[in-house]
């Protein structure tokens, strides 16, 4: 399943994420999943939430710079090698995978979600539900 993935550009000072994080919580936005990667000077905060779109324009009004992504979000088996045969798929189509990461859903007990950023978002999509991958339907 696609799914927009707000990227916020964040600079590497003290306080900056937690002042992100206020803005959504005074906004009783709940974060579904997290990521964040930095650099000397600024990281980047990556967010899955319900509305994506609105809380871009929550995000650009109180001055953060921000991106919609579209990126795959799967569910797969919850044991060891299946994130290893998920990927060798990938690769066997010729599908990199600029970035991924994982979280777990409420309602599957049995199953990981992974987040996945591919050269081709839809042909992963493809590729990953011709061969029995599930998108996650809520998030």
């Amino acid at each position: 399943m696609i799914i927009k993935q707000i990227s916020a550009f964040v600079e590497n000072r003290p306080g900056r994420i937690a002042e992100i994080t206020k803005i959504l919580a005074d906004n009783d936005i709940d974060l579904r999943a997290l990521s964040i990667a930095d650099t000397t000077d600024f990281g980047i905060l990556r967010i899955i939430v319900k509305e994506p779109e609105e809380v871009a324009e929550l995000l650009k009004k109180s001055r953060v710079t921000v991106a919609l992504t579209d990126v795959a979000a799967i569910k797969l088996p919850d044991r060891p090698g299946a994130l290893s045969l998920m990927l060798e798929l990938l690769a066997d189509n010729c599908i990199s995978v600029e970035y991924l990461y994982a979280f777990v859903a409420r309602t599957e007990s049995d199953s990981a979600c992974v987040v996945i950023r591919a050269s081709d978002t839809a042909k992963a999509e493809k590729v990953l539900t011709e061969n029995g991958y599930r998108g996650i339907e809520e998030l």
